[in-house]
């Protein structure tokens, strides 16, 4: 089956140009001008007039049904996946977990199992190490080179069940340097922050904006210069940061970048739209909506506008959603009286494009740095270019044809994640994601769909091409 995609904007890292792709079943083979086109014949043509056509989405960092607090994440492979549809993103990688006492291998193989099936677009995995032993450090370089794992993700942050301390860390760096993997880190003083929140609860304060009080930027400034002085001591070991929230923690990151270091951050949707005054602070429970880890940050600091030079600048090269939903029926309403019991996370998978985009439309971002951000550099970060992440002959064809001149009005009644809130309630887009194409297959059109689950694709990854 062939595809032709006419008359667009192929947007790429580098530039734009109006284009015609030719797809050949799962696979671009030509992206050309238009004057050359008219003797080619295809199966099915797509009119992009007018129109922008991107690398179909990359979010690096997921986490569908996730157990987390008690609870599990809402959105399921199944549900999570179509919903990343619906919003242009192609492709997500999940984190398959090992807690303290389990087997490394173990539960990559559950991650396997909750996937087979399950997925509509094509997805791969990081590992969470959550028990850095002996064992465990031998099963990365197992993961490196039979598995298609090639980034393990450590916790500066929740002491008893995720929690690596800084010896952990290090033995966990100075395997990824000698196997090539990336660290991901989540650069939070736990023990610091525990202790915050034990003393914030004696004093009876249990509302939600008490969850963002007690996990202050500097505690996530201090893990993250941490972090990165332990990658120093493991020669340069190749780090990531994610979620990053807050201005002083960008500023050790830049600082690393500075002196050429192998230091690489993220940041998300909704650290750059919401803030600890007007979310986390909403009256009564309602605040519990927005209870995330790193937390939102203060309106009446830089945070935010810092965040977005950041990305202009590179010192933050990927958005990622750290999608982890939680319905407020049932479980964030487990933490009524006590902010500490509700589960951490965001639901954002279907729509980190699109409030990307409205950054560009806001004067923050260009054309091709949007690109970046949401595709091209999470594939280049963790193994998948070129295969993902570009449009260009050899690439698969996930593609998504965007519309600048349509709107779309974020909703608890219009999104396909499984939650009963939208986090974005009411955000307008001055933009409208048109069509997706995931392999060579119409996925989404206007606004129906018709992908399937079991469709998506496991992806082996290879080492990061991102270094310097």
């Amino acid at each position: 089956m062939s595809l032709l995609v006419k008359g667009g904007t192929v947007v790429g890292p580098t530039g734009t140009r109006v284009a015609d792709v030719l797809v050949e079943g799962e696979k671009i083979v030509a992206v050309l001008d238009p004057s050359f086109t008219p003797t080619i014949t295809a199966n099915e043509v797509i009119d992009a007039s007018g129109k922008y056509v991107i690398p179909g989405g990359i979010d690096a960092h997921t986490h569908m049904e996730m157990p987390f607090g008690g609870t599990s994440a809402s959105d399921t492979f199944d549900t999570g996946t179509r919903a990343a549809a619906y919003g242009g993103t192609t492709t997500i990688i999940d984190f398959a977990i090992q807690r303290t006492g389990e087997v490394v291998q173990d539960g990559l193989a559950a991650w396997r199992a909750k996937t087979e099936g399950e997925c509509h677009i094509d997805y791969a995995f990081h590992m969470i190490l959550g028990g850095v032993d002996t064992d465990a450090l031998k099963a990365m370089d197992q993961l490196v080179a039979d598995e298609g794992i090639t980034s393990f993700k450590l916790f500066m942050a929740y002491p008893g069940v995720f929690y690596s301390d800084d010896g952990q860390i290090l033995r966990a760096m100075q395997t990824a340097r000698a196997n090539g993997a990336m660290i991901m880190m989540h650069a939070e003083n736990g023990i610091a922050i525990d202790v915050l929140v034990q003393q914030a609860l004696e004093r009876g304060e249990t509302d939600p904006i008490y969850h963002g009080i007690t996990r202050p930027a500097a505690l996530e400034a201090e893990a993250t210069n941490r972090a990165i002085a332990l990658a120093e001591v493991a020669q340069d070991c190749p780090l990531y940061i994610v979620h990053l929230s807050a201005s002083q923690a960008l500023a050790k990151v830049a600082e690393a970048r500075d002196a050429g270091r192998n230091v690489f951050a993220e940041t998300c949707p909704q650290y750059l739209y919401l803030t600890l005054e007007d979310q986390l602070g909403a009256p009564g429970f309602e605040g519990a909506k927005w209870v995330c880890s790193t937390p939102l940050r203060s309106k009446h600091e830089s945070h935010a506008r810092d965040l977005w030079k950041g990305l202009r600048s590179n010192d933050l090269a990927i958005v990622s959603t750290d999608h982890c939903p939680f319905c407020m029926k049932d479980q964030k309403e487990m933490g009524i009286g006590d902010f500490s019991k509700i589960p951490n996370g965001i639901g954002g998978v279907e729509h980190r494009v699109d409030l990307i985009f409205q950054g560009v439309v806001d004067g923050h971002l260009s054309l091709e740095r949007w690109v970046e951000t949401i595709a091209t550099t999470p594939a280049r970060m963790f193994g998948l270019y070129p295969q993902k992440g570009i449009v260009q002959p050899g690439s698969d064809a996930d593609l998504v044809i965007y519309d600048p001149n349509g709107t779309t009005r974020i909703g608890v009644e219009t999104h396909h994640m499984n939650m009963d809130y939208s986090a974005y309630e009411g955000v307008e887009i001055q933009g409208r994601v048109g069509t997706v194409i995931s392999r060579g297959e119409v996925i989404v059109a206007d606004g129906n769909y018709h992908g399937r689950k079991g469709r998506g694709k496991f992806l082996k990854r290879g080492l990061s091409s991102y270094l310097m």
